[in-house]
Formats: structure tokens, sequence, C-alpha cells
């Protein structure tokens, strides 16, 4: 036996520890029994590890990591406050309408023929109207009960009461009691809506006596005013016309930047103020500019207004009048842009534009984003203004002089 070690208490407190024992080999344990486990007392300790070498120092210390914080927030969505949205949608408002211009003139030019652009755009108003002709006809004779059908597809279809009583009194006067298809209904249709457009199918004719022709584009938001000016531009620039723009549009800044990017596009030079300058002031600068120097036409770009503000009209009626002061006889032609997509309203921006501003012709934009094409042919037939631009897109091909005859054929789903 050894001696015994020392406790635990006197180990910490200080004392004569004797010498370790030297261990004993432990017996060999039986196959058939478990090994035998020591028994562990308060006084037994294990024996402390030897320390490990230093590692020896190198030549360039590495530095100190630094230690990364428990946690790291991940960036979240920002405050939608009042300002924070109106700021955003101020911004893609901008970005749209740039992009509206820059994207077609990088796009390949189109290979179809104008006339395949115009079915095409017209399709969703084709689609609907020539759907339910065909839903209405399907080889039966005709009665009146048929009849009454046609006119209410005609009149949903936004052609107009007149239109329509004239198509279902065509077919009524040569069809009665006779079996009639969709395609002999579309015929009539193609027909007699070609009668309603054609006397107002004119092109706009540029006075080469009147240096420069002036141009007023007038319409409400969103009506594509500054880019219809951009499409007239080039055409007018292929022809060898020079031409200036004016930026009149001053309460929109992105209005400015198209028509500036426009005009350095077809070579036109523009007339322009910061954001929030006199419009009338601006159109002064613009007509004493353009005849000094005997520019051929000077199109002037306004805000988009409500034919129903009446404040804002009689700011357009100011700048008709300062135009005048500068040229008396101009402006030579007063264009209302209209959308397609507006449908019946706009009947009303016609007979309030034409009041308050003298309108001599009409552009209808973005007849391939509607199925209510139908509807200029209602604005023909009540007003009878020469129409004499339409747009199917916004590429520079797709804005061309308005023809009764395609028109029809296409909206009546005609090859």
């Amino acid at each position: 036996m050894t001696d015994k070690k020392p406790g635990f208490f006197k180990r910490l407190f200080g004392g004569d520890a004797p010498a370790p024992a030297p261990v004993e080999p432990a017996a060999p344990a039986d196959d058939t029994t478990a090994p035998a486990v020591p028994a562990v007392t308060p006084d037994a300790v294990a024996p402390e590890p030897a320390p490990e070498p230093a590692p020896e120092p190198s030549a360039t210390p590495e530095p100190d990591p630094v230690a990364a914080p428990d946690h790291v927030p991940l960036p979240g969505p920002p405050e939608t406050t009042p300002d924070y949205v109106e700021a955003i949608e101020e911004k893609a408002a901008q970005a749209t309408s740039v992009a509206a211009i820059e994207t077609p003139a990088d796009a390949p030019a189109e290979t179809k023929g104008w006339f395949a652009r115009l079915a095409s755009g017209l399709k969703r108003s084709s689609d609907q109207l020539t759907g339910s002709i065909t839903s209405v006809f399907t080889k039966r004779k005709l009665d009146n009960a048929t009849l009454e059908e046609l006119e209410d597809v005609l009149i949903q279809a936004d052609l107009g009461i007149e239109t329509a009583t004239t198509i279902t009194d065509t077919l009524r006067r040569d069809r009665f009691d006779r079996d009639v298809s969709g395609e002999d209904v579309r015929a009539v249709l193609a027909a007699e809506v070609e009668k309603v457009l054609g006397p107002v199918a004119r092109p706009l004719e540029i006075d080469a006596s009147q240096k420069p022709f002036i141009i007023l584009m007038i319409g409400v938001n969103g009506s594509g005013k500054t880019t219809t000016i951009g499409k007239l531009a080039q055409k007018f620039a292929n022809e060898g016309k020079s031409v200036m723009l004016a930026a009149g549009d001053t309460f929109r800044a992105a209005a400015i930047e198209q028509l500036q990017i426009w005009g350095d596009r077809t070579g036109a030079t523009v007339v322009s103020r910061p954001a929030g300058s006199d419009a009338s002031g601006l159109a002064f600068d613009a007509v004493t500019q353009a005849r000094a120097e005997a520019r051929d036409v000077l199109i002037i770009d306004t805000a988009g207004r409500l034919q129903n503000r009446d404040e804002l009209m009689n700011e357009l009626e100011k700048v008709i009048r300062v135009i005048k002061k500068v040229n008396p006889g101009a402006p030579h032609a007063t264009l209302l842009t209209l959308d397609a997509t507006t449908g019946q309203n706009a009947l009303k921006q016609v007979e309030i534009f034409g009041q308050r501003a003298g309108v001599t012709g009409l552009v209808m934009t973005k007849l391939d984003g509607t199925a209510r094409g139908g509807i200029l042919v209602a604005i023909a037939s009540k007003f009878g203004l020469p129409v004499h631009f339409i747009g199917v897109g916004e590429g520079v091909g797709d804005l061309e002089a308005f023809t009764a005859a395609e028109f029809a054929q296409a909206i009546a789903g005609r090859d």
C-alpha cells in the first residue's frame, strides 16, 4: 500500500504534498466480466495535463481577428410615407415617358405594311365586334329580334347610335327575312363605316406660304401629345422641312426632356424653359424665334388638362391669345390628340376643346390598346372634324395619315 495523498482542502491551502505514488498496473479483466470502474472519492482529482509548447513567432504577425457582431440586421423596405410614394411615382412616370420614345427608335424597323399594322392594332376592337356579330348571326333569317340584338352590339362597340341605326336600317331594307351570315353583316358594317369616315379622312396640309406654319397640340393628360409631336417632327424632317419644337408643357419636367430627346433625334431646334415657367411666355418666344429663323414648321406642346377644369382651359386660351399677338393668323392648325381607350369620354373632349380652343383636326392615338376603336366613327358622325392621323403603337411608323377604307376594313375584321 502506498501513502494516501493529502486531501483537496490541504492541497488548496498549502502543506507538504508527498511525491506522487507510482501507478500500479491494473489486473487483467476476465473476459466474461465487465471491467471494474474505480471508485471516485471526493479527494480524487485527475492529473493536470502537460502544458502545450508555445508556438514559434512568425515573421509577419497576423492581425487580430475582428469580432463579428452577434446580429447584422438585413435592410428592410423603406417607409412608405406619402412623400416617398409620391417621389417614387413621379420618378416612374418620368422614366416611362422617356422610355416611350427611346425604345421605338432603337427597335428594328417593321417589315409589314401599314394595313397589317393597322389590322393588328385594331384587333381587339374588331375581335370584340365581329365576335358579337357572329354570335347573333348563325345562318338564320333576319328578323326584327335579330336586328335589335345587332343594334345593341354596335352601340356597345362605341360606334354611336346614328351609325348603328344606319347599319341595321340597311340590313332591314336589303336582307330582311333572308338568310344572313356574320360575313354578310361585316361587309355591310365596313361599307357603312367607310361612308361615315370618308368625309373626315383629310391629310394635314402644311401651307408653305406661312413661315413658320404653327401647329398647337392640345389634349387631356396622357393622350400622347408629346410622343405625337416627336413622330410628326420626324415625318416633316423626312420631307425636308426645317422644324422647331416648343416645350410648352412646362408643368411636367419629363415632357421637356422628352421633347429635347426628339429634337436631338430629328435635328429640330427645341425652345424650352425650366419646369414651372409661364407657358404663354414660352410660346411667345418660340413663335418669335421660329419667325426670325424662317422655320417651315413650329409645333408647340401644351400641358395636359381635363376639359372640365375651367382654370386650366383659361390658361390654354391665354396661350392662344399670346400666339396671335405675334402672328394674328396663328395657330394655323390646332390638333386635339384623343386617347382611344377613353371611349365615350372622347366625345366630350372634342366638344369642350372645340369650343375653347378652336380645334381644326384630330389625332387618334392608342388604338392598339383598346377594344373601343369604334369611338372614332361616333366622333366623325357627330362633329365632322378632319381626322389627320391615327396611331397604333409607339414606333414612328405606327402613326400614319388616316384612311377611311383601311380603317373600315380593319375594324370589321376583313382583309
